[in-house]
């Protein structure tokens, strides 16, 4: 059995590509980065989702027009949903649990969360339309608050593809796609061998 060239035997080593994990190692690393992700998101999305549960036993609350409280009721709703989407992982982890799935459970919860983001980010954006509306009373709230989303898409979108372009010199694409670094399709034992 020959072992892998590591440059001491005079030769050059071959250049590692990728990371050299099976796909079950690949999918528990994919598991744990996206778990810490989670984390971070959960935590801030269970937060602003409890203090709007708050407000609506606020004695300000009866004042509102019947603009800001469907504005409320729009809010309250999507950070049920973005919570529900960010806790997900969970309830796919105990459903496929011991079924030697974990690649598809990565797959699943990760489509959940991202769409957990996007509803955590509009969530965001109508609480502070909200509140801009019941501070400001003007409509410079609006204003604020598309000021306030577009950073958003910045920070979330824009930069990052931004800088996996620069860093890639081509176009972003999907991660975990066919020519992804990571990928080690020579270990899967779906893949046949070149003759």
């Amino acid at each position: 059995m020959a072992t892998p060239n590591n440059g001491r035997d005079g030769r050059s080593p071959r250049p590692r590509v990728g990371r050299q994990e099976s796909p079950e190692e690949r999918a528990d690393r994919r598991w744990s980065d996206l778990l810490q992700e989670v984390r971070v998101a959960q935590t801030g999305s269970q937060i602003l989702f409890g203090f709007l549960l708050s407000v609506v036993f606020m004695p300000r609350f009866a004042q509102l027009g019947d603009f800001d409280h469907g504005l409320y009721v729009a809010t309250v709703v999507l950070g049920a949903l973005a919570t529900g989407s960010l806790t997900s992982p969970v309830a796919y982890h105990r459903i496929f649990a011991g079924r030697r799935l974990k690649p598809q459970l990565v797959d699943a919860a990760a489509r959940l969360v991202a769409i957990g983001l996007v509803l955590l980010a509009l969530t965001v954006g109508s609480a502070l339309l909200l509140l801009l509306r019941v501070a400001t009373g003007s409509a410079i709230s609006g204003w604020i608050t598309a000021a306030v989303m577009l950073w958003f898409a910045s920070c979330w979108l824009l930069l990052p593809f931004g800088q996996l372009h620069r860093h890639n010199g081509r176009s972003p694409r999907p991660p975990d796609g066919p020519d992804d670094p990571d990928r080690d399709d020579h270990n899967d034992a779906s893949t046949t061998p070149e003759r």
